[in-house]
């Protein structure tokens, strides 16, 4: 039998089982909407209040900052395993890639990206 024959007939059985099995699974348990099963489960805790919050933007910056860190600490980890293969050019590469990360970090902490609450009375930019 041909490769590609094979496939197709194997292809078709498995729609042919997988629509069986979606039928036979809707003609067994048949679906009846109640009130409390629509509703969202939160601990036993009837819901309050819109789920859809605004959330700060310090939140963004500081979830962004973390996520570049965090793939800082990764390069970082491949780089000091091959150490001793890249030689004085993965030094040198290395030192300005933490460099460049470094005056990223104080330009973003001179800026107030990583307060929290920020308190625009002390700003004076």
């Amino acid at each position: 039998m041909e490769p590609a024959a094979l496939i197709g007939s194997f292809s078709l059985l498995i729609l042919f089982v997988l629509g069986s099995l979606l039928w036979i699974a809707r003609w067994l348990g048949s679906y009846r909407a109640q009130w409390d099963k629509e509703q969202p489960f939160e601990c036993g805790v009837p819901p309050t209040g819109d789920a859809r919050t605004r959330m700060p933007v310090s939140f963004y910056v500081i979830a962004v900052s973390f996520l570049i860190f965090d793939i800082e600490a990764a390069f970082l980890f491949i780089w000091a395993v091959t150490y001793w293969e890249l030689g004085i050019r993965g030094v040198i590469g290395a030192c300005v890639f933490i460099l460049i990360l470094l005056f990223g970090l104080i330009y973003e902490w001179r800026k107030g990206g990583l307060e929290w609450i920020s308190d625009k009375t002390t700003k004076d930019h």
